[in-house]
């Protein structure tokens, strides 16, 4: 019997700690603050900006030309190879005429421009006809990049407009061009148009090929105070941020400028405000909020 009742003793005591260290819990998260936002922010800076229209394409030597035989026969032997220099009216290639009972001088396939000889097609004694390719020259001083325009950037898009290149073998390096060819007519199936832009090759880097990434200028500021882009919030056609004014969340108007997927131009905040850029989604004018 004194067992039983030193029992009850003490799950009564464990039932009283137990109720005493709930009531603790439960004050201590009805003491905290179920309307405070978690939030981060970022000062507005002073940036350059360039708004573009990303595409890709292929570059081309400006000028490229096949060069093909003036007679059939066979082919005595390639006077140039891959990559070696060539002048203007130069024979790259002399031909062996095949006719019975006529011997003539070996026929020269000469070059049509001046440049580099890009390709070698045929070897020596290969049969050719005037539709065979003997070789290719390029004129590599001047490269274009082709590229296709969606049909709802075409009027962001006009000759002369600045442009900057990327290509894999130079990653960190960006070549600048500019749009010397606007197609005038709209593609029906792709309801693109074709746009080239053309760039100084001097150094030869650029070469006939290479895949391009392609920013055509939209619009460009050399400096303009600009915040992030995800920290700007939109409704039927109005701009605004917010940030921190004490322990609450103020709501600021801006008015929006040139917009990359990074930062955007605003108007309303000054370089160097703190803006939230992080913990935005259910935030008000006057919501409480924590700075991380």
């Amino acid at each position: 019997m004194n067992n039983n009742k030193t029992i009850a003793l003490l799950l009564a005591c464990a039932a009283l700690a137990a109720a005493g260290c709930g009531s603790r819990a439960r004050e201590t998260l009805e003491a905290l603050e179920k309307d405070r936002f978690l939030v981060k922010t970022e000062r507005a800076e002073m940036r350059p900006l360039e708004e573009y229209i990303l595409l890709t394409g292929s570059v081309r030597a400006l000028d490229e030309a096949t060069l093909y035989p003036r007679a059939a026969g066979k082919l005595l032997r390639n006077l140039l190879k891959e990559g070696d220099p060539v002048r203007k009216d130069e024979a790259v290639a002399l031909v062996e005429r095949d006719e019975v009972g006529v011997v003539y001088e070996p026929a020269p396939v000469p070059s049509t421009l001046s440049g580099v000889v890009g390709r070698v097609y045929q070897d020596t004694g290969a049969n050719v006809t005037p539709q065979t390719p003997i070789a290719l020259v390029v004129d590599q001083s001047k490269v274009r990049v082709e590229v296709d325009v969606p049909e709802k950037y075409i009027g962001k898009v006009f000759r002369d407009q600045a442009a900057r290149i990327k290509v894999d073998a130079f990653p960190d390096r960006y070549f600048t061009g500019r749009v010397y060819r606007v197609s005038p007519v709209v593609d029906a199936r792709s309801r693109s148009t074709v746009v080239e832009v053309l760039l100084d090759n001097a150094e030869r880097r650029l070469k006939s090929g290479m895949f391009a990434e392609v920013r055509l200028i939209v619009a460009s500021r050399g400096s303009a105070v600009s915040v992030p882009s995800g920290a700007v919030l939109r409704d039927n056609g109005s701009a605004w941020v917010f940030v921190p004014a004490g322990d609450a969340a103020r709501r600021v108007p801006v008015k929006t400028g040139i917009a990359t997927a990074e930062y955007t131009q605003v108007e309303g905040v000054k370089a160097g405000d703190e803006i939230i850029t992080f913990g935005l989604y259910g935030l008000k004018d006057g919501s409480k909020i924590k700075v991380q």
